[in-house]
């Protein structure tokens, strides 16, 4: 990749790997409904003037609205909600390596909707092991009363991982801008009413605005806009190698600023999670070209005054389609 690639890459990296500590922060002094109102508001407010521009944005929506509509359910509506709530009672490296399973998920729910592409054995050790790094975080916690955390978790975990499927398959030709524009104004306008009614008694403390702030602004609106940059630099399959840098920043972030613990079992989940991931959305490398077909020429002369060239092609074998594939 050029240096304009590697530094969109590295920035997607940091800006969707500390969504989780800033929502930890917020959470301890609003409630999860206004860090969700806020963010959208925020990212909202900062990226519909740019759709605007594009123009199209209202034939758009009227053209897309169902799908779009299920997309910001799925994608920002629920799971938004869900992850925040659940951050009351875990840690942010916790979820953050919850997360880092949603392409193996996203494996399956494709499995669900159509996919017939044959898994093969380097993927169903991909899920496999993804699922135990799963076990070896969650298990733990099941007999502290953080059942319903971690099932909150892991239904954002489905909604992020169904949702692309839904826009691959309806939202394809919309452009990046009209769909997250009008999906986080209609998140804000759900959230709108929740919010005013869990408005905080006292102006929250300084941590907890910059929190909010910086889901709205860094971790909603900049990463959306230097995510669609960085496809355009590097191209789609670069960009996605973020999903798996995002959980070693969830986990240094929560560390280093909220001097959470690293287990043995974290770091081992972190392992486990993260090889599953490359294993279980690894592709085939590419087929090899094919041999060109050996041919020869010769010419004749004509009985008008015209030369003839004529091909001589190899004669074909049995079995054989007179290419190499492989």
């Amino acid at each position: 990749m050029t240096a304009r690639g590697w530094f969109l890459f590295s920035l997607m990296g940091v800006v969707w790997g500390i969504p989780y500590l800033m929502i930890k922060v917020a959470v301890d002094g609003v409630s999860p409904s206004m860090v969700v109102f806020t963010r959208c508001a925020v990212g909202a407010a900062l990226l519909l003037p740019f759709a605007i521009r594009q123009g199209g944005l209202t034939r758009t929506v009227r053209t897309h609205w169902r799908p779009m509509l299920a997309f910001a359910c799925i994608e920002i509506m629920v799971p938004w909600w869900t992850l925040t709530d659940a951050e009351r009672h875990l840690s942010s490296s916790t979820a953050g390596l919850l997360i880092a399973g949603v392409p193996i998920v996203g494996v399956a729910a494709a499995r669900l909707f159509g996919d017939t592409e044959r898994l093969g054995a380097r993927r169903m050790t991909g899920l496999a092991l993804g699922l135990s790094g799963v076990a070896v975080l969650t298990v733990p916690h099941l007999t502290g009363g953080d059942a319903r955390s971690l099932a909150e978790v892991l239904l954002t975990v489905v909604g992020y991982a169904t949702a692309p499927v839904i826009a691959a398959r309806h939202l394809k030709d919309v452009p990046s801008l009209h769909l997250t524009a009008p999906c986080l104004a209609l998140a804000a306008l759900v959230y709108a009413p929740a919010a005013a009614a869990t408005w905080p008694a006292e102006v929250p403390s300084a941590e907890v605005l910059s929190a909010l702030a910086g889901l709205g602004v860094i971790c909603t609106a900049v990463a959306f806009v230097a995510f669609l940059e960085l496809i355009k630099e590097a191209g789609p399959t670069r960009a996605t190698v973020i999903t798996y840098v995002n959980p070693a920043v969830a986990v240094a972030a929560g560390a280093v600023f909220l001097n959470e613990t690293l287990t043995p079992g974290t770091l081992a989940a972190f392992t486990l999670i993260l090889a599953g991931s490359v294993l279980a959305t690894a592709t085939a490398g590419p087929r090899r070209p094919a041999r060109p077909v050996p041919w020869s020429t010769r010419q004749t002369s004509r009985a008008d005054g015209r030369v003839e060239v004529l091909v001589d092609l190899p004669e074909e074998r049995p079995g054989s389609t007179g290419q190499g594939g492989g």
